[in-house]
């Protein structure tokens, strides 16, 4: 098992503005793949499939970070806390809704003895 974190964020955009708010996203990723600790930062868009009929928000951002402290750096940066204020929280910004968790693939009290 591993430190790693695993972000799934999930954004609604407000009507019409799909286009321009996965455009905004897209401009994240650029400063941000260059973070230490940052293994996978990618964002992606709904697509229909009759295997894949769940609920969920049409943008979301795929995160993979090399443990919780990178990941709250990311977090703390000016640019992504300039992007929530500017596009989430302002009333004039372009998403209705947002849903950021994160994940963990180490099972709880996961203990394993070291190997000598």
């Amino acid at each position: 098992m591993s430190k790693k974190v695993y972000c799934i964020a999930q954004f609604l955009p407000k009507p019409g503005q799909e286009q321009a708010l996965f455009q905004v996203l897209q401009a994240l990723e650029p400063n941000t793949l260059r973070e230490d600790g940052c293994l996978q930062y990618r964002v992606t868009r709904h697509i229909a499939s009759p295997f894949a009929e769940g609920e969920s928000f049409p943008i979301v951002f795929n995160e993979i970070w090399q443990d919780m402290a990178a990941f709250e750096a990311h977090c703390q940066r000016a640019e992504i806390k300039a992007f929530f204020e500017r596009y989430c929280l302002a009333e004039d910004g372009l998403a209705a809704k947002w849903n950021v968790c994160v994940y963990s693939d180490e099972p709880e009290q996961y203990y394993a003895p070291v190997k000598k």
